[in-house]
């Protein structure tokens, strides 16, 4: 194994962060935020609680998922994209470096920086919303386990697509929707039987279900089943990516 591979590209991804901070740290922050002030203190403070926590708190385990789901989407997509935009991903398949390299080292920062966005965000939450964390240990099981899977996803993405359209058609036409719809907002015990069912088919139910969970000890599914659901996707994840080095997959610029 390569380390100092991994820990270049780890590196260099990582002070694309620090260069972008408005960007990459404070925009999602600021946005973020804007939700916790209108629907956490302005409307939520009128709503009433949901399976007994208030309404602000109630959203606070969703707003940080649907920034950790997107954030480490297009990060790893990002990353991986530019060197095939640039035509310098051609010093990288030149060099002493494996697939299983790479991907530790452009994944590996991705998520990072998911994670770390995820933690500003929960601090900067405490400002506008009262609430605990019931599990701490499993909350960051969670955060950390989503960040990487979803990192994982982004840089299939990356690689597979062909111009910066391509690129931004999954985490704004897909993921979002799915976290919108997937209980970042509402409890989905809410919403009509029949709706209920069809919801369970949306996998984003599964990782904000558990991930409130860890918060306050409530969820809308079984927390066994949503862990199961994060880690058969991140499995499904490291299957296509073997599969897109195994045949060949010839990377276009």
């Amino acid at each position: 194994m390569n380390f100092y591979a991994i820990k270049a590209i780890y590196l260099f991804e990582l002070a694309r962060t620090w260069r972008t901070l408005m960007q990459s740290i404070a925009s999602p922050v600021l946005s973020t935020s804007l939700y916790f002030i209108v629907f956490g203190s302005a409307i939520g403070s009128r709503m009433v609680a949901i399976d007994g926590i208030s309404y602000g708190a109630f959203i606070v385990p969703g707003l940080i998922m649907l920034t950790v789901l997107t954030e480490s989407t297009s990060n790893a997509s990002f990353g991986i994209y530019m060197p095939k935009f640039s035509g310098t991903i051609y010093e990288i398949l030149s060099a002493p470096v494996s697939a299983v390299e790479i991907i530790l080292g452009y994944v590996g920062a991705a998520a990072s920086k998911a994670i770390l966005l995820g933690l500003i965000i929960l601090f900067t939450a405490q400002f506008f919303v009262d609430f605990s964390i019931m599990h701490p240990l499993w909350m960051l099981t969670f955060l950390v386990l989503t960040a990487i899977s979803f990192s994982l996803f982004g840089f299939i993405i990356g690689v597979l697509a062909n111009s910066f359209e391509q690129l931004q058609i999954v985490p704004l036409m897909v993921i979002t929707p799915l976290t919108f719809l997937g209980g970042s907002f509402y409890s989905i015990s809410m919403l009509p039987p029949l709706w209920q069912q069809i919801t369970l088919f949306n996998p984003v139910v599964y990782l904000i279900s558990g991930f409130r969970w860890s918060f306050y000890g409530v969820a809308d599914v079984n927390v066994g089943l949503s862990l199961a659901m994060i880690l058969l996707f991140m499995a499904s994840c490291i299957a296509v990516i073997c599969w897109i080095f195994h045949t060949g997959y010839k990377v276009k610029v």
